[in-house]
């Protein structure tokens, strides 16, 4: 079992020098930018892509964190379970992560969208109406993209049809964006308020 570990061990090595690092870093850019403008990151996928959009959403926000610099603004719309059963239950499981988004999503915003295969039903259908609302969509899938290619402004297409590795790849850019964005928040200037200081409260009366 051993030489099998080593060997997925060099392949992961050869795949991550094969990513396409210009279109991560437009990602890391278009993240940027939503923050900027106080938009918000939604981010969505199934089974190991679902742990894998937790874990991004988790780092994105507390792992970016500085203090007078403006914060991210994430919702995973994974982690939900009571609406996601809802809604797989009076809908479909294909309308879990779209209803959820329907009435959040801005103009602006950013849709996350992972899938494997880019052809995951429930994705396809968050990315439909991330469309519709005029949000940005970046698509982190495999190597052709599926049908989610075809629906996302950007798309980063991991280069192996392997999913374990594919899976791998996508938490690999997940953490890279996380660090690219810390240490870009770390040297620009810092914002002029972050949050507004709560008014004072008035001087009690004395009533001797």
């Amino acid at each position: 079992m051993r030489d099998e570990i080593e060997r997925y061990w060099r392949e992961i090595a050869l795949l991550v020098h094969a990513m396409p690092g210009a279109v991560v870093a437009r990602v890391a850019e278009m993240l940027d930018d939503c923050r900027a403008r106080g938009g918000t990151v939604f981010i969505a996928g199934n089974g190991g892509s679902a742990a894998t959009a937790s874990h991004f959403a988790c780092d994105l926000v507390k792992g970016t964190h500085l203090s007078g610099r403006r914060p991210f603004r994430v919702v995973p719309l994974t982690d939900n379970m009571p609406l996601v059963t809802a809604w797989a239950n009076d809908t479909s499981y294909e309308r879990v992560f779209a209803e959820q988004l329907e009435p959040l999503v801005r103009p602006g915003d950013v849709l996350i969208a992972i899938s494997a295969s880019g052809n995951s039903p429930n994705v396809l259908a968050a990315a439909r109406v991330a469309r519709r609302a005029g949000a940005v969509t970046v698509a982190l899938t495999g190597r052709t993209g599926g049908k989610l290619r075809r629906l996302a402004d950007l798309a980063v297409c991991v280069p192996s049809e392997t999913i374990e590795q594919v899976e791998d790849a996508h938490m690999i850019v997940a953490h890279s964006l996380c660090v690219a964005l810390r240490q870009h928040l770390r040297v620009s200037a810092p914002a002029r308020r972050v949050l507004t200081d709560p008014a004072p409260h008035p001087a009690v009366a004395d009533l001797d």
